[in-house]
């Protein structure tokens, strides 16, 4: 099995020592970079090309929201997924790392246990956003006093009515298995839909297939 190579983002050097020291006794993980700021991380993000970024959102020189931004944005590291850790769990730099492209985020200070299986989950492809959290992140994400009105997004119209309709529950917090259970697919079928919408909307993530959906008024608050 391929070890998901890891870059750690984090300011504080015990702290980094210790995730380092964690993944480290793990077969399936490789730190590949370690960095102090933010633009460390963009550089070693850069060079190592790695599965994930563990990347704490406040960071010196460069903050971990304008590097996780520049991370996703760099075509050459399409295949890169950024976790960011945050201090609390409606922090209002979590809605810009949303925006930014982050695959989801993790709680500073909880269990070292949650941070492998974050790790796992962010290289697997798939968000780290629990539906109940998906929920509350999302209800002040829409409600802030400056969102935009409702947009458009580029691929938008080439969805089918089953593929807005599973975009819906995607914005709802289901996984695939209560889509398809939801809309009596098998549960290949449901994950094909979501796959397509994925390509269809140019999205990195079932994160920002739940923010299109609300900024685009697919689902309503």
């Amino acid at each position: 099995m391929t070890a998901i190579s890891v870059v750690l983002a984090e300011d504080q050097p015990m702290v980094r020592a210790g995730f380092r020291s964690l993944l480290d006794s793990r077969d399936d993980f490789e730190v590949v970079g370690e960095a102090a700021t933010g633009s460390d991380a963009l550089e070693q993000a850069r060079a190592q090309r790695p599965d994930v970024v563990v990347m704490d959102i406040r960071m010196p020189e460069m903050d971990g929201l304008e590097a996780t931004r520049r991370i996703t944005s760099d075509p050459a590291l399409a295949a890169t997924r950024v976790l960011v850790l945050t201090t609390f769990e409606l922090d209002e730099y979590v809605f810009g790392a949303l925006d930014a492209g982050a695959s989801g985020f993790l709680l500073k200070g909880g269990e070292l246990a949650d941070l492998v299986h974050a790790i796992r989950v962010i290289a697997d492809g798939e968000s780290l956003l629990a539906p109940s959290v998906t929920r509350r992140l999302i209800d002040t994400y829409v409600s802030r006093p400056r969102r935009l009105a409702e947009t458009e997004h580029e691929g938008l119209d080439e969805l089918t009515p089953r593929e807005r309709e599973v975009l819906g529950l995607i914005a709802e917090g289901l996984t695939n298995a209560e889509i398809a259970q939801v809309l009596q697919l098998s549960p290949l079928t449901a994950k094909t839909h979501v796959s397509r919408i994925l390509m269809k909307l140019g999205a990195r993530d079932r994160v920002q297939l739940v923010v299109i959906a609300y900024q685009t008024g697919i689902v309503e608050t």
